[in-house]
């Protein structure tokens, strides 16, 4: 837990930093966006600047505990099998959840021209999210909470706080609300307030269930290599998805899939849970049999 908190901490620290910096950004009548999406950037990159200071810190700051002891070639073919293999576990629900009635297919799509440039934005986007969230999250946190705490608090913690994280974003202010100083701390509470809203709920276990499928992944291989492949793949059919079908609200089943992104709810949680029991029964009959064997399971 200390240890959960003083990474809380740190991006807590980007965040009020952010917030305190977005009112004068905004300001000086640069930038054309949202406050709300300059403030969310801002964090970002002062997340990103402050990371290996941070990791350096923490004594973090090393492939091992990052997730990349094996080395690139070990990782590169980890990633790609990992994004094969998320890709076809995410197709899976987006298709059922199309069979169920809960998602239907766009009626006015994109040209193709269009659609496979927004393919190819989502593998690029899915590859870069999977590389730096699966390094904060599955690298350094979870290295830092397993060498204190061992596994089962790293697994739990890591995919708590990845979970929360990605409901803690600043939500655009009221039209009849100005941004200033007012309107920015006014951001910057909801970023707290939302996290609690009943309606993520479903969203907030199906990502808690992600986070503990990617942890145990993990730790079962040495490495996060797998995890940035399915991370990645997952992001892509998800994006994909959003474009080429549509909610259904007056679907019975449209409890199913969640208000975050239209695919991560009940039904997705169900699916990551069976997956990563089937994994880890699978992972410790493997174990097992190397035991009766006399050899030496892989790390």
């Amino acid at each position: 837990m200390r240890t959960t908190l003083l990474f809380f901490v740190y991006l807590l620290a980007c965040l009020i930093l952010a917030a305190l910096l977005t009112p004068s950004l905004m300001a000086t009548g640069w930038i054309a966006i949202e406050p709300h999406r300059v403030m969310s950037r801002l964090a970002q990159v002062l997340i990103l600047i402050g990371l290996w200071p941070f990791l350096r810190w923490q004594g973090l700051a090393n492939r091992e505990a990052l997730g990349f002891g094996p080395g690139w070639p070990v990782i590169k073919r980890a990633i790609i099998g990992g994004w094969g293999l998320g890709v076809l576990i995410l197709l899976a629900l987006a298709l059922a959840l199309l069979e169920l009635g809960v998602r239907l297919p766009d009626p006015t799509p994109d040209f193709w021209t269009q659609s496979a440039a927004r393919v190819v934005q989502a593998l690029i986007g899915g590859l870069l999210i999977g590389l730096l969230e699966e390094t904060f999250f599955r690298g350094a946190l979870y290295s830092a909470i397993r060498r204190r705490d061992g596994v089962r608090s790293a697994m739990l913690w890591s995919a708590a706080l990845y979970a929360m994280l990605h409901f803690m974003k600043p939500g655009s202010l009221p039209e009849s609300m100005a941004f200033d100083g007012a309107g920015a701390l006014w951001m910057f509470t909801h970023v707290f307030i939302d996290v609690f809203q009943w309606s993520h709920l479903d969203s907030l276990v199906a990502l808690f269930m992600v986070g503990l499928f990617l942890a145990l992944v993990r730790e079962q291989t040495g490495h996060i290599g797998w995890c940035i492949g399915l991370h990645a793949g997952w992001v892509l059919v998800i994006q994909v998805n959003r474009r080429l079908t549509d909610g259904n609200d007056d679907s019975p089943l449209s409890f199913l899939a969640g208000d975050y992104d239209g695919t991560i709810g009940w039904l997705a949680a169900l699916w990551i849970g069976l997956l990563m029991a089937l994994y880890w029964a699978g992972s410790a009959g493997l174990r097992a049999w190397h035991g009766r064997s006399g050899e030496r399971p892989p790390g």
